[in-house]
């Protein structure tokens, strides 16, 4: 295991060619749940060697901005699937930034504009990078990113997503509060 003061060039360079990776985060109570979400669709980059944003789609859940409003936690992990073994963990506190706010704009302006479903942004800034062998993750040929959520969110129209993240995104399954609770 080694252990960074910041993401290095070399790691920011890494990270930028992997097509997934998770993020986890958990409520203080010992009773609620860890969550671990996959992310794909280009959706992180490094800002600086303490600082990376994740662009957040809406989905199923919230669980992450649940978590991220009542404790700030967030651990990033990547596993190299192709090449030389390798997991980096990216140990850090994070916020929401959503539409609207003072870095909305700028922040978004990092991804590709056309994508429809954008929900928040996670700003994270990163207090621990944590590199390790990763020997035991498999070795997967990538084929492709997914468009089924792309889809589903452009037959949505911008008010269907508003009112589904009412409905389904305002509160965790632990019923945290998420930026879009009432």
């Amino acid at each position: 295991m080694k252990v960074f003061p910041g993401i290095t060039p070399e790691l920011a360079n890494w990270i930028k060619q992997q097509p997934l990776f998770f993020n986890a985060s958990a409520p203080l109570s010992g009773q609620g749940h860890v969550n671990l979400s996959p992310r794909g669709l280009d959706g992180l980059r490094v800002i600086d060697p303490n600082q990376v944003v994740i662009l957040d789609m809406t989905g199923s859940g919230n669980e992450t901005a649940a978590h991220l409003l009542e404790n700030g936690r967030i651990t990033i992990m990547f596993c190299a699937f192709t090449g030389a073994p390798m997991i980096l963990r990216l140990y850090g506190e994070g916020e929401i930034i959503l539409p609207g706010d003072d870095d909305w704009a700028e922040l978004r302006g990092l991804f590709a504009p056309d994508l429809p479903g954008v929900r928040q942004i996670f700003r994270v800034l990163v207090t621990r990078v944590q590199q390790s062998c990763g020997e035991g993750v498999p070795l997967m040929d990538y084929v492709g990113q997914r468009d089924r959520l792309l889809n589903w969110a452009r037959d949505k129209g911008e008010d269907g997503i508003r009112q589904y993240q009412k409905e389904k995104n305002s509160r965790s399954i632990d019923g945290l509060a998420s930026p879009f609770a009432d």
